[in-house]
């Protein structure tokens, strides 16, 4: 059964920080790519940070120099610290991998809440 479970959402005031972590289990073939997104209004998905499997890291323009990505490979998990946190930043963040054959897989989501 696949499974991406992510953890460390919650309430946090503005300036604050926060690290979320992603567990992929149960998914065929290796991961290419693990990320973390962020919805945003009119259902959509805003990148935050997606890392691949060389290690090559990309991060969404709105949190650029406020966070921090991490994976294990072997222990397919992803980390996010994120910090400078604004009440923009409030959001359902969802866990994302993507497997050596474009498959692409969804955690259910986390919610962060930053207040002012």
């Amino acid at each position: 059964q696949v499974q991406l479970v992510e953890s460390g959402g919650g309430l946090v005031q503005a300036g604050g920080s926060l690290t979320l972590s992603c567990v992929a289990t149960g998914i065929p073939h290796s991961l290419r790519t693990m990320a973390w997104f962020r919805r945003v209004s009119n259902n959509g998905r805003e990148l935050v940070a997606e890392i691949r499997d060389d290690g090559t890291t990309t991060y969404g323009d709105s949190v650029k120099g406020r966070v921090t990505a991490s994976r294990d490979n072997a222990k397919n998990t992803i980390s996010l610290r994120l910090s400078g946190l604004k009440p923009g930043d409030t959001a359902v963040y969802q866990c994302h991998a993507r497997n050596t054959y474009s498959v692409d897989y969804w955690g259910q989501g986390t919610q962060v809440t930053v207040s002012s």
